[in-house]
């Protein structure tokens, strides 16, 4: 017996071998390299002569705090993250309510189309949206100027830019939360649904004292990759505002990029990306903190 759990586990690290190297060399590795090159000077001198490369310590994180920059990339982040997480949580269980209804018809039909913008390029999403935020022939403007309003400058206005983005952004992702929302009210049993009706429950109590609870573990993942995902922003800014104007769009990660691969301060990006890393794991832990004291 003791023969054959040693075979057998020996049969089970076999197969994880070859994944694990993977891991180990193209994930472990890059981070424990990336790690290093934070606390160097290494750049694109460095790149063509490694004896260029000087080790300083803490010297780009120190110098990471005292750029305005960074802290202006930072507090848009907050803001990419704080405003367009919830409404794209909403958003996405709103879809997941309207497509799950047994009211609506052709249920696979609607999943299809609001799935389609998650699969579509980002490229091809920007030229569209472009023409929608164009401030004079624009459709955005255009409904606004049926309505009396003015004209808005949507990528070209400071205090419009990122709202524009994040809209985009919620359009163009929400679709994957909605199946994912929609996976887990159907594994809620119905047989609850049918025993609130009996007792004269609403539809509105019904989402509020059976939907909403055993969602909560379906929350708490939709809320986590949200937030991670968002905390990443990149290519919306990249692609539509490049940062601009005034850099009231412009992101951790796209600080980082450029900084990386346009000015090639490898280890300063390298200490952009941990300071990245530790915001996100304290978001990640904050969210675990609060969902184990709602229990």
């Amino acid at each position: 017996m003791i023969g054959y759990e040693r075979r057998m586990a020996l049969s089970g690290w076999a197969f994880l071998t070859p994944a694990l190297l993977l891991i180990t060399v193209f994930f472990f590795l890059p981070v424990i390299a990336a790690l290093l090159l934070s606390f160097t000077d290494f750049d694109i001198y460095a790149l063509g002569d490694l004896n260029r490369l000087r080790f300083i310590g803490f010297n780009n994180y120190q110098q990471l705090l005292q750029s305005p920059l960074f802290w202006t990339a930072l507090a848009n982040t907050f803001y990419f993250v704080m405003i367009g997480g919830p409404l794209s949580v909403a958003v996405s269980l709103s879809a997941a309510l309207l497509v799950n209804s047994r009211l609506t018809r052709f249920p696979s039909l609607f999943r299809t189309l609001f799935f389609l913008p998650v699969v579509t390029t980002l490229v091809a999403v920007a030229v569209v949206w472009r023409y929608l935020y164009h401030p004079r022939y624009g459709l955005i403007n255009y409904g606004l100027s049926l309505l009396g309003v003015e004209p808005i400058d949507w990528l070209g206005d400071p205090h419009w830019a990122m709202p524009a983005l994040i809209l985009m952004a919620i359009w163009k992702n929400f679709g994957f939360n909605m199946i994912i929302f929609i996976a887990g009210m159907q594994n809620i049993p119905v047989t609850l649904y049918e025993a609130a009706q009996i007792d004269g429950a609403g539809a509105w109590r019904q989402f509020r004292y059976i939907t909403l609870p055993l969602l909560g573990p379906t929350f708490l993942l939709v809320a986590l990759m949200t937030v991670i995902g968002y905390f990443q922003v990149f290519a919306e800014p990249y692609v539509m505002t490049q940062g601009g104007p005034a850099n009231s769009t412009v992101s951790i990660v796209l600080l980082m990029y450029e900084e990386g691969f346009r000015w090639w301060n490898m280890g300063y990006a390298s200490a952009i990306a941990f300071v990245l890393f530790a915001l996100i794991l304290a978001a990640t832990a904050l969210q675990l903190r609060l969902r184990r004291n709602t229990n």
